[in-house]
């Protein structure tokens, strides 16, 4: 089976996805700068949403240039990553609208892991595809990135029960961690 159609669905479900969440932030009333600081806490969750929106596609990206088929396995896990991360725009608005609330900070984790978690699972069901001596799997290899990421999630979601901020950096720091985009299938394609 072709992974045109899946790489042109998911494109644009994450598309839809970045234009839900800056449909969220509301125009302020009012034309001094004054008026844009209630909007600070709204604007920073956007961003945060986004970077991680932009992570995924170009991490997907990479990891469809990587296969060469898809089957019906790789079709659900692909929706069920569709799923975690159509759930962006929620927590993401509930969170800045919010001030950084702890149980909306929690819950955002709880959607960053989620993603996490399924996202791992669609490597997995292309590696199972492709088998375990494939160059997608030489080049996930034991996925170290993907496995720390997870346990930082969960760290951050116990955290935010103490203390959002602290929550918050994680967040920003497994953001940080992602940013650049991961080398290793492109390394493994390109030879």
């Amino acid at each position: 089976m072709g992974k045109g159609r899946l790489e042109a669905f998911s494109d644009g479900v994450l598309a839809i996805i970045i234009t839900i969440m800056v449909l969220e932030m509301k125009v302020p009333h009012g034309t001094e700068i004054a008026a844009l600081q209630p909007l600070i806490p709204v604007f920073a969750s956007y961003v945060l949403s986004f970077v991680y929106i932009g992570i995924y596609w170009n991490n997907h990206h990479h990891l469809m240039h990587a296969v060469e088929r898809i089957n019906g396995p790789v079709l659900w896990a692909n929706l069920h990553l569709l799923f975690w991360l159509s759930l962006f725009p929620f927590v993401t608005g509930w969170m800045g609208e919010n001030h950084f609330a702890a149980t909306t900070v929690g819950l955002y984790g709880f959607v960053l892991a989620m993603a996490a978690i399924a996202y791992g699972i669609l490597v997995q069901c292309l590696i199972a595809l492709h088998g375990r001596d494939s160059r997608l799997a030489a080049a996930i290899g034991s996925d170290l990135k993907g496995n720390v990421s997870i346990l930082i999630y969960a760290a951050a979601i116990g955290l935010s029960l103490i203390e959002s901020w602290i929550s918050l950096a994680l967040y920003f720091a497994v953001a940080a961690i992602w940013f650049i985009p991961d080398r290793r299938i492109e390394k493994t394609v390109e030879t």
